[in-house]
């Protein structure tokens, strides 16, 4: 089927006067007519204030990857984690367990500082599959709380078997939903326990009403912002490519919805996210990253 969709990058947004982190990005996708290289999104990104990124793997090629490239890029961190649509497929090969050690390994990395994105996704997977994914983040979540670092959650469909997984096992202290999708009861959960939410470009779709209520109802100290990109392109350019540097579109559509000053939101959202994943600014090692094999994601993306 040929894909008809404007697959070009939009224009680069107004710059920031302060700047956010994206902390939710696949800079390791390919996508659009002309692909844009890692050094590329980055410096259209440091270019409109984006004062770094969480680079987030879905599997071990692409977690190692980001670990290695973190290493050695300031204005990278790294999330290390197998994507739950992918567990069950492991299991049945008898691989998860094998997957989930090298995840471990990985997180103990110098700039890894998150374990993600995991979770349960219950639009793709069917009821057979969603022991393997329960199993997984469970995991994961252990992973986390073991190496002191944040925990991202991928929550499609599932939003009651998540929460209780966390209330059950325990949460890390840090924990964000990334590319939140809840609505206002779910933002109250989530104020009440602490956890972060994330907001991706679809808080700017038309329909999404339900998510700009949870947005109004969230504590301020417990907002962080995403592009998940290349995916969730933000209004005006659903469904164009996407990239970090887009970023600015998104905050200026919260702030708008929540009615404050767009720098105000900003300086309060980078402050959250220093707090759950720590300072860009340590000291990058020397680490020749390995080339990631396949750049291409997951056909329908990742949110």
């Amino acid at each position: 089927m040929t894909d008809t969709r404007d697959q070009s990058y939009p224009p680069l947004p107004v710059p920031l006067v302060v700047g956010v982190y994206d902390n939710h990005t696949h800079v390791n996708y390919a996508d659009g007519e002309y692909a844009l290289s890692v050094a590329e999104q980055l410096d259209r990104a440091s270019s409109v204030g984006i004062r770094g990124i969480v680079q987030v793997g879905t599997d071990v090629a692409s977690s190692r990857w980001a670990a290695e490239q973190a290493a050695h890029e300031p204005r990278m961190l790294a999330a290390v984690a197998i994507h739950p649509n992918d567990a069950p497929e492991l299991d049945a090969a008898g691989t998860l367990d094998d997957a989930l050690a090298e995840i471990a390994s990985l997180a103990t990395k110098p700039r890894v500082a998150a374990v993600g994105e995991t979770g349960l996704d219950y639009f793709r997977t069917p009821e057979e599959g969603r022991a393997a994914q329960q199993r997984s983040f469970e995991a994961h979540i252990e992973i986390a709380k073991a190496n002191n670092l944040a925990l991202q959650i991928h929550d499609r469909d599932a939003h009651a078997a998540v929460i209780s997984t966390l209330l059950r096992v325990g949460a890390p202290k840090r924990t964000v939903f990334h590319c939140f999708s809840g609505d206002a009861e779910m933002a109250r959960i989530c104020a009440k326990n602490g956890w972060h939410m994330s907001f991706s470009g679809t808080v700017t779709f038309k329909n999404a009403v339900p998510l700009r209520e949870a947005l109004s109802i969230a504590p301020r100290n417990l907002i962080l912002v995403e592009t998940d990109a290349p995916y969730l392109t933000p209004t005006p350019f659903r469904g164009r490519p996407n990239a970090p540097y887009l970023l600015p579109y998104t905050l200026r559509a919260m702030a708008e919805h929540l009615e404050t000053d767009v720098t105000v939101l900003a300086a309060q959202i980078s402050s959250n996210t220093e707090y759950v994943y720590g300072r860009w600014d340590a000291e990058p090692v020397t680490v020749q990253p390995s080339p990631l094999t396949s750049p291409s994601g997951p056909e329908g993306g990742l949110a």
